[in-house]
């Protein structure tokens, strides 16, 4: 008996897990073109946060800008965005394409300074070795001989 009432719940479990909470909408978001867009609103709300008043200055209203980058609008986005909330699994797979995405940046950003760095090592590292040997010139034509 205890195994008919184990199996009669886990069959409910199943159905009720595999039942869609939120219907797809008809114009729903590709996942690749949503994982762009959810990429773009955290870069843009990332640098709205230390450059705000340029972003006003210039009028650019963020999610307007992203409506029209990607020709949305507001209720197709908010629709997709929770249809694929209501998909643990795929909304996870979004966000972990959006990580990839900004570390993927990050990464070649931060080889960018690297070799601007390097550079710039380099050319102080000259210019004080030239500054060096015209020191050491100087010194020689000014000491008398012997």
């Amino acid at each position: 008996m205890k195994y008919i009432v184990t199996l009669f719940f886990g069959m409910i479990l199943l159905v009720a897990c595999a039942e869609k909470v939120v219907k797809e909408p008809k114009n729903l978001i590709p996942k690749e073109k949503m994982t762009g867009i959810l990429h773009d609103l955290a870069i843009l709300n990332a640098s709205k946060s230390l450059t705000s008043s340029k972003l006003k200055d210039s009028g650019i209203e963020v999610m307007e800008f992203l409506y029209e980058k990607y020709d949305i609008d507001s209720t197709q986005f908010s629709q997709s965005d929770l249809y694929y909330a209501s998909i643990p699994l795929e909304y996870q797979s979004i966000y972990e394409g959006v990580e990839a995405r900004i570390k993927k940046q990050k990464d070649t950003l931060e080889a960018i300074g690297e070799r601007r760095n390097d550079s710039i090592r380099k050319a102080n590292k000259k210019r004080s070795d030239s500054l060096k040997a015209i020191k050491e010139e100087k010194e020689n034509k000014s000491t008398p001989s012997p």
